[in-house]
């Protein structure tokens, strides 16, 4: 019996399941519908009434602003489709407005460090030679499951899963397949595991991953990454299988399929037909393909 035919007779997910990545779906979308900058206006205001409550209620200032830098840098984080400079823009607004408000005094210096050790925890110095964090936008994979057809059971890893907007995209896609993603940042991963019920969600280097075994993996990495990750997918994986990619293209490889649509950033599919001869990433492989 092949693996394929094993893993189609695994359990079908639970309808609390179902109906929870439905909701969390929905509200994914209804977010990212929301023009700029209605985003970062309404996480200010979420920040600025959770503080003013707090301190209503008699907390401490610096309770009462932590808390809401808190909550205004996980909405910079969770919010779907925005630029790394929108994020910091919705995440930097609060505090900066808060020097100029009664609501800082009291506050300690130290206090003011505090936002930078929040990016530190969920996104650590180690990641920063990967993409920082770009969630994948709604939709961005429509269609990818006609040009790539997976058998029920099929192993698909999001390698750098960020908060599982990729995770998503791809169940909406394969909702029969047995999705995995790895995410270095453990709060980052944390979220993506209670988002994504659907998946198995691990913290873990998305270079020192095994991909063998797996059916297709999704990237959405910076360009300088492409050539490196080609390579990994052509020593790992499976003759067949495929690499597929948001936005940046692997540096002369020819794709099998380019999914466009008007307005949406082109999605790159390469299928692994053989193995490189050795070190395309360091200069010295030459993948068939490469110039």
């Amino acid at each position: 019996m092949s693996a394929h035919a094993t893993a189609a007779a695994a359990p079908a997910p639970s309808p609390h399941t179902a109906e929870t990545g439905r909701a969390a779906a929905l509200a994914t979308g209804l977010a990212a519908r929301l023009r700029w900058p209605a985003p970062a206006l309404l996480g200010w205001l979420a920040a600025w009434l959770l503080t003013l409550v707090l301190r209503l209620a008699g907390a401490s200032p610096w309770l009462a602003l932590g808390t809401g830098l808190v909550a205004c840098t996980a909405l910079a984080l969770a919010w779907p489709g925005l630029s790394t400079w929108r994020r910091m823009i919705l995440g930097g607004g609060f505090p900066l407005a808060m020097l100029g408000s009664g609501l800082a005094q009291g506050v300690p210096a130290w206090a003011w460090l505090l936002p930078l050790g929040l990016l530190l925890v969920a996104y650590p110095l180690r990641a920063w030679r990967d993409a920082p964090l770009f969630p994948t936008p709604p939709r961005a994979l429509q269609g990818l499951a006609r040009q790539v057809p997976l058998p029920a059971g099929a192993r698909v890893l999001d390698a750098g899963c960020g908060l599982g907007q990729g995770l998503e995209a791809l169940h909406t896609e394969y909702p029969q397949a047995r999705l995995q993603g790895t995410e270095w940042s453990w709060p980052l991963a944390l979220a993506a595991r209670w988002r994504c019920r659907f998946a198995q969600v691990r913290r873990g280097d998305l270079w020192a991953e095994d991909w063998s075994g797996l059916d297709l993996v999704y990237l959405f990495q910076r360009p300088e990454s492409m050539a490196r990750a080609w390579d990994k997918a052509c020593a790992e994986m499976a003759p067949g299988r495929w690499l597929v990619s948001l936005d940046f293209a692997v540096p002369g490889v020819p794709p099998a399929r380019v999914l466009r649509r008007p307005g949406a950033q082109p999605v790159w599919v390469y299928r692994i037909e053989n193995k490189p001869y050795r070190g395309a990433s360091s200069g010295s492989i030459r993948t068939p393909g490469r110039r």
